[in-house]
Order: structure tokens, then C-alpha cells, then sequence
């Protein structure tokens, strides 16, 4: 008797755990429940130091492998509706170092440091920007930043699309700043199309 009742006081304490799960079924089917939480918040709030008379402009950076638009206070040089002048002061924003609070935030660029930007060269398509690299060398995410950063804007001259070039004699392509290239910069198709 004191056998069966060992057994079965072994039986009920094997069930425990069962009893106790949290309710969720195990599956032999892989199932993609996304990426892991971010802690970021992903948003920092524009200067309020910064001095008065200065131009507001929006640039894309990464954030939980992401594009966010993080708003800029900057001083624009003279022309301030010239293409090439606002996509450098455009491209600068996207070089410098993200302030403490944006970097508490999470925000991060990896456009590299030591990429410039400049107006068309002769024969070029109107409205081209010659970037000091080929876009389709830059990584994926940086492409995606300059690109999603550029478009809609006076760089742009307000179209959704921006024509680039490289330093060669590459013919400039067209590119656009699609839905899946600000959630997946990292993977999205960022391949340009030819500029009639």
C-alpha cells in the first residue's frame, strides 16, 4: 500500500509543471513572431536651445533597423533653393554624430563620414546630385538614409524621386523612397531606375 501511494504522490508532482505552464502550446512549426523588442523609443525631441532664425529639416536615421525621421535645426548658405546646397546641408545632417538624446533614443547613421555630394556635371539628366561614391557601393542602410532624406525635399526639387550619380561616368539612376525601404532599409530593394 505505501508503494502505491509513493507512486501515485510521484505521479501527481510529475504534473506540477504542466498544471503551472503559462498556457502556451509548443509547435514543431517555425513561426516568426518578428524581431525582438527594442527598448528604444526611437524618438528625441528638435533642440530647444538651438538659436533662432534656423532652417527646420527632417533627415531619416536608423533606429530598431528602421528609418525615423529626426527633425534638425540648421543654418542654410546663401541659395537656399538650390538643389545641390540643400542636399549637402542634407547629407551633413546625415554624417554628424546623433546628439546624446538621439542616441539615448537609439538613433544611429552609418552614412560614412567622408561622403559629399554636388550638382549635375554636363550631359547630366536635369536635377542630378553627383555623390563622391557610387550609390550602389554605399551600404544598403546609408543608400536608404540619403535616399528616404532627399526626396519630397528642395534637393529633390520636390519630387518623390532623386536622381544620383557617383563620381564615374556611370549614367545617374532614379530613386524612390518606398514604404519597405524605411522598415527594412536593410533589405529592401534600393535598385535605381534608368532616367529617360
Amino acid at each position: 500500500m505505501r508503494i502505491r501511494t509513493a507512486a501515485l504522490a510521484l505521479t501527481l508532482l510529475g504534473s506540477f509543471p504542466a498544471l503551472s505552464a503559462c498556457g502556451i502550446r509548443g509547435t514543431a512549426v517555425p513561426v516568426d513572431a518578428g524581431g525582438a523588442p527594442s527598448r528604444a523609443s526611437c524618438v528625441a525631441r528638435p533642440d530647444p536651445s538651438a538659436a533662432a532664425g534656423l532652417a527646420t529639416v527632417t533627415v531619416q536615421l536608423e533606429c530598431a533597423s528602421q528609418l525615423v525621421p529626426v527633425t534638425r535645426r540648421v543654418s542654410l548658405p546663401d541659395k537656399p533653393d538650390d538643389a545641390a546646397v540643400v542636399a549637402g546641408a542634407l547629407l551633413d545632417e546625415l554624417r554628424k554624430v546623433p546628439s546624446g538624446e538621439e542616441a539615448d533614443a537609439g538613433l544611429i547613421t552609418v552614412v560614412p563620414q567622408r561622403l559629399t555630394i554636388a550638382g549635375p556635371r554636363p550631359g547630366d539628366p536635369a536635377g542630378t546630385l553627383r555623390l563622391s561614391r557610387e550609390p550602389g557601393e554605399l551600404p544598403q542602410v546609408a543608400l536608404a538614409q540619403v535616399v528616404c532624406s532627399l526626396v519630397g525635399t528642395a534637393a529633390a526639387d520636390g519630387r518623390s524621386t532623386v536622381i544620383l550619380g557617383g563620381p564615374g561616368d556611370t549614367r545617374p539612376l532614379s530613386f524612390g523612397c518606398t514604404e519597405e525601404m524605411r522598415t527594412h532599409p536593410d533589405t529592401a530593394d534600393i535598385s535605381g531606375t534608368t532616367v529617360p
